[in-house]
């Protein structure tokens, strides 16, 4: 559901503007402020500009994270925005980042090239996410994709796999709840669409009159 914080989410954004956003939807600059006030209805013509141009469904990728392997990001050497980003099918309320599965210990649930889309900010604390399965980033800065275990005291854990050996008595330093899974072949058909959009809105306008 698309609402008033999610708008101002996407305004606060580098380069995204009232006025912008009021081209991109067809009506005139106050509409917006309008919006933003709740003096005024989203219509539902409205929603898709709006969600393209605030990129409200837009997630960065910030890395990978580890399905038997181990991924540190050391060696990744990540840039702060990530190396690129997914576009979900839907648009997303809160703050969330996607990273790449790489291995196949999580088998047959989680496979190699999947893309996970986690909180980025860690909302709960450690002994609720016992039993369920989350990214995770070790006190070492190793990441994986684990079932969270309880360990021997209240301040370590054990990660456990489907078709792996348990990881036993580790301490971790953040926990990404999942809130979406996008298979890989899903993952491509989004790819390809939005790629079909870029192309056909590139098409009408060098379609406008007088274009060359």
């Amino acid at each position: 559901m698309l609402d008033v914080k999610m708008i101002e989410r996407g305004l606060a954004k580098p380069g995204k503007t009232k006025g912008g956003l009021a081209v991109a939807m067809g009506v005139r600059p106050g509409a917006v402020s309008e919006i933003l006030a709740e003096m005024r209805l989203i219509k539902a013509s409205e929603i898709q500009p709006i969600i393209d141009y605030l990129e409200l469904n837009a997630v960065p990728i910030m890395g990978r994270v580890g399905a038997g392997a181990s991924i540190s990001p050391e060696f990744e050497q990540m840039p702060p925005e990530g190396i690129g980003e997914v576009e979900l099918p839907f648009p997303i309320a809160e703050e969330t980042i996607a990273f790449e599965v790489v291995g196949d210990s999580m088998l047959p649930k989680y496979e190699s090239g999947d893309i996970i889309v986690v909180y980025r900010e860690q909302r709960h604390p450690l002994s609720s996410f016992y039993g369920e399965e989350a990214a995770v980033r070790l006190k070492t800065g190793e990441r994986y994709l684990k079932t969270i275990e309880r360990g021997k005291t209240a301040h370590v854990v054990n990660l456990t796999s489907f078709n792996a050996k348990p990881i036993t008595g580790v301490k971790l330093e953040w926990i990404g709840e999942i809130c979406v899974t996008l298979p890989r072949g899903q993952i491509e058909r989004l790819r390809a669409r939005a790629a079909a959009r870029s192309r056909k809105k590139a098409a009408g306008g060098h379609g406008k009159p007088g274009a060359k």
